[in-house]
């Protein structure tokens, strides 16, 4: 029945009259829109490296002993996740209406639509993965923790030696999904003209007005950006099973 009903949507798309699919094919692989492309993959790439060092970062602030670093990292936390990302980014692109400078340099200069687009989603990426990777650490077992720190290992060096390599295995599949989730929010910075995929096609679709096509167009890419980052994902998780499976059968 599934693939039935697919197959009567992709008909109902290739027959409808209202859709011209030789601007589909003609704007496919045009520069603009393989230039946005790369923009896409560098800002999601980019984002997905300062929340992933954010994140372990966060979460070992969540967990530690200070109550004022785990009222920082709470903070943090729920300002992010509290806020849409829609409004994080348009702050962060209109951060010039707040402060016209900073330090010496003009503000418009420093944060480019770029930049700005990379800040907003990487903080915005850091409070999601905190949590992500906060419950990884709480699911390896203390005493693996208890045993590094008695082997005279320092609390860096056991969480870094023992806690994280073992969390992976719990951390991979939602930091994973995380990522992909992250790919399609590089189009909300279409907002500030980040120069993504979907911004390309925006401005394309605005000067031919074949919206729809357009937008086909771009959703054609962003399908083989998730598949590819889906298939990544299966691929680290069957790895990390496997090593899991033999970590326990050498025990």
């Amino acid at each position: 029945m599934v693939a039935v009903l697919a197959a009567l949507l992709a008909l109902s798309v290739l027959r409808n009259p209202n859709i011209q699919h030789g601007v589909i094919l003609q704007y496919q692989f045009a520069p603009a829109i393989l230039a946005g492309l790369r923009t896409t993959v560098v800002l999601a790439l980019l984002a997905a490296l300062i929340g992933a060092v954010l994140g372990v970062l966060l979460a070992v602030m969540r967990l530690s002993d200070s109550l004022v670093l785990r009222l920082a990292s709470g903070f943090y936390t729920w300002l992010l996740r509290g806020t849409p990302l829609l409004v994080q980014i348009l702050i962060w692109g209109n951060l010039a209406l707040l402060f016209e400078f900073i330090g010496p340099f003009r503000t418009n200069d420093l944060l480019t639509p770029f930049v700005a687009s990379v800040i907003a989603l990487g903080l915005n990426e850091g409070a999601y993965m905190a949590e992500v990777v906060r419950a990884g650490i709480i699911a390896v077992d203390r005493g693996q923790y208890d045993a590094a720190l008695a082997l005279g290992m320092s609390r860096p060096l056991a969480l870094r030696r023992v806690i994280l390599p073992q969390a992976l295995r719990v951390i991979i599949p939602p930091a994973g999904n995380q990522f992909i989730s992250l790919l399609k929010a590089t189009s909300l910075v279409s907002v500030i003209a980040g120069g993504d995929l979907l911004t390309a096609a925006e401005n394309i679709s605005s000067a031919n007005l074949h919206t729809i096509e357009l937008m086909l167009v771009a959703t054609f890419w962003y399908l083989v950006l998730t598949t590819i980052s889906s298939a990544g994902q299966l691929y680290m998780e069957r790895r990390l099973g496997k090593s899991g499976v033999g970590m326990h059968a050498t025990s």
